[in-house]
């Protein structure tokens, strides 16, 4: 059942003593979301669009209606241009829809789940949504079971963070990648009232030095935002599946002036790359008009932010070997997993410089060599059970 609304939202709430978490009905938004929520030092990581008390009429896209949190994007993209008679609106109707309570529940000791399920319409398919928490556990795990829904598919999370104000405050960090490439068009139209700073489809090895359009600087360092105001820029990266031995692809981002960090793990060879949208108040059109500030963080396997068509179809992605859609088959549902956590860290611990991971836990290592460790089973999202 919907339970309260928040910041304008009826919404579905599960927590438990580490977790205090919210999911809208209408799209599936995950926010606020409360780590630590028993404890002095609790964190907010989420971002949520400062529209929610506003009239939602005249939305450019239904996706922003509720924009916030985390949500779960079938087909991921803009999906402005049809796919074999297909018209999916932005992130598909797993993000613009409203989806339906079934259950809510402790599954086992110590274990909480809240489970929803969307039918969708544009291409017939049902998708089944478990957000669990486990007690000790300052994590996150979610889950989607995607059935029907039969052809190729972009698909993934589009986790939106709240970004601190002073420049380079916020450290951003990865597991190795194999590639680095900006948006391979533009992203950022100054005819739009949208400004971008990064150079159209360049590749980068490195965070710290990405192409701009620019002669000077020439490249900037993306690992520690914000950036300049005034710009809105998408640039990704794609996992190195040999460096990572079997263990989980990772993104983290360090808020050195709050000191925590959130980190988010996936199956890089279901989700092999993720986007990052750097939002500085870089869009001046309504809804945006020029007072967003926020990153989002978007695990995906997708042709950037293109949509259906240009993943489904050979792209400079593809042509590399890259994944940047799914086939969903009826006799083979996909099974999409996620986890998302924050925890608190020291002073002084700069970036997730590298990630070690042990028997039913993790360690968050620094550059600057401090550590922190989390419980967490970080063997869910490589599992693969059947979704029946």
């Amino acid at each position: 059942m919907v339970n309260k609304e928040i910041y304008g939202q009826p919404s579905f709430v599960l927590e438990n003593e580490l977790v205090s978490l919210a999911i809208t009905k209408l799209g599936g938004h995950m926010a606020p979301v409360v780590f630590g929520a028993a404890n002095d030092r609790q964190i907010c990581p989420y971002y949520i669009s400062p529209w929610q008390d506003e009239n939602h009429a005249d939305m450019p896209a239904e996706v922003l209606v509720p924009l916030r949190g985390d949500f779960f994007c079938l087909p991921f993209g803009g999906n402005a241009i049809r796919y074999q008679n297909q018209k999916h609106p932005v992130h598909g109707e797993t993000a613009t829809a409203e989806w339906t309570f079934v259950d809510s529940e402790e599954v086992e000791s110590g274990i909480s789940r809240l489970r929803l399920v969307l039918d969708t319409n544009v291409r017939k398919g049902r998708v089944t949504k478990e957000v669990t928490l486990r007690d000790g556990h300052p994590v996150v795990y979610q889950r989607h079971c995607v059935e029907h829904f039969v052809g190729p598919t972009p698909v993934g999370h589009h986790a939106i963070l709240a970004m601190p104000d002073e420049e380079g405050t916020f450290a951003i960090s990865t597991s190795p990648f194999r590639l680095g490439m900006t948006n391979p068009g533009v992203f950022g139209d100054p005819a739009a009232g949208e400004y971008q700073m990064l150079a159209e489809g360049k590749t980068f090895c490195d965070l710290r030095e990405i192409p701009t359009l620019f002669r000077d600087p020439a490249v900037v360092d993306c690992s520690r935002l914000p950036l300049r105001r005034g710009f809105t820029d998408l640039f990704a990266v794609v996992a190195d599946a040999e460096s990572l031995s079997g263990k989980p692809a990772w993104t983290a981002a360090v808020n050195t002036s709050e000191n925590w960090a959130w980190f988010s793990l996936r199956n890089q060879k279901k989700l092999p790359m993720t986007a990052f949208w750097l939002e500085n108040h870089g869009r001046h059109s309504f809804p945006w008009n020029g007072r967003n500030q926020c990153l989002g963080v978007e695990d995906v396997c997708s042709y950037f932010a293109e949509g259906i068509a240009a993943s489904a179809s050979a792209n400079l992605l593809t042509e590399q070997g890259i994944a940047t859609a799914l086939d969903c088959t009826d006799d083979s549902p996909l099974d999409i997993r996620s986890i998302q956590a924050a925890v608190p860290v020291p002073v002084g611990f700069d970036r997730v410089a590298h990630i070690d991971f042990g028997d039913e836990c993790l360690r968050l290592v620094s550059g600057s060599g401090l550590t922190v460790e989390v419980t967490v089973d970080h063997s869910f999202v490589l599992g693969d059970e059947s979704c029946r």
